[in-house]
């Protein structure tokens, strides 16, 4: 994972988000890609007339507190001995992610804040794993560093999505210091876990098997519960299995890891 792209906002998820993307950069000996967006739509609105109206002051107020957020961070970064660099766009964050992501290893965002208070991240990381091909690394606000070279833990269901997952992981993976498959089994998986153990196997990495019964507890908890057993320092997983409106109605495996994960969150879709 040599190109590694970083969302820019100033909320109180970033500097978890920076350390992680950095100890990802070093881990590979990468390049930083930090990536700043100014939503002017945000900040416009219009009449039944057709008119439409901008708020200068409140984009003069972005513009100065976006360039002071530049500021802390280039200098932080200028102190890291890595190779960066920095764009910025004017429009929405999740949308400007995808387009400079084509190129990108992995894009490094923060998993939804919970209390719904002021300077929370945003709520991006499923939209990216959607519309992007490169993985996503979802980090929690708590996060304080991504150990590449400790356990991963892969929540394995069988589908397209894991599996897609599961090979988009493998650098990280193969630096791993313990890799466990978890599977919650329902029946009528897709393919079974045994499967993602030899394909593994076949790139020189062992892993071990664990499944775990469904039971009453919902797919969240089981495995929310198992990376806490294994001490899993990162989760690699496929982003919505099934059509993320019904998971929007019905819940489901990828909103609640997102909102609910102790640890960093590896997903493609």
């Amino acid at each position: 994972m040599k190109s590694v792209l970083l969302h820019i906002h100033d909320d109180l998820g970033q500097e978890a988000r920076l350390q992680a993307a950095l100890d990802i950069v070093r881990c590979f000996d990468g390049h930083l890609t930090c990536l700043q967006a100014t939503p002017f739509d945000s900040y416009i609105v219009s009449d039944p007339f057709g008119g439409v109206y901008a708020f200068p002051e409140v984009i003069r107020r972005v513009r100065e507190d976006q360039e002071a957020a530049r500021s802390r961070i280039e200098a932080d970064l200028a102190n890291e001995g890595v190779s960066w660099d920095w764009l910025h766009f004017d429009g929405a964050a999740s949308q400007m992610l995808v387009d400079q992501a084509r190129l990108a290893d992995v894009i490094v965002v923060s998993q939804p804040g919970r209390d719904g208070g002021e300077r929370q991240p945003l709520p991006i990381a499923a939209d990216i794993a959607i519309h992007s091909r490169a993985p996503v690394l979802a980090i929690p606000q708590a996060s304080r560093r991504l150990d590449c070279a400790g356990t991963a833990m892969i929540a394995w269901n069988g589908s397209a999505e894991a599996a897609y997952a599961l090979r988009v992981a493998r650098p990280m993976l193969r630096g791993a210091a313990a890799i466990h498959i978890v599977e919650v089994t329902e029946g009528g998986d897709d393919l079974p876990s045994a499967a993602a153990c030899r394909y593994l196997a076949r790139h020189g990495m062992a892993s071990e098997l664990h499944e775990r019964p469904r039971g009453d507890r919902s797919i969240p908890e089981l495995l929310s519960a198992a990376a806490a057993e294994l001490q899993a320092d990162y989760v690699v997983m496929g982003a919505y299995g099934r059509s993320r409106l019904r998971e929007l109605v019905l819940g489901g495996v990828t909103r609640d890891m997102l909102h609910d994960s102790t640890v960093p969150i590896l997903m493609a879709h």
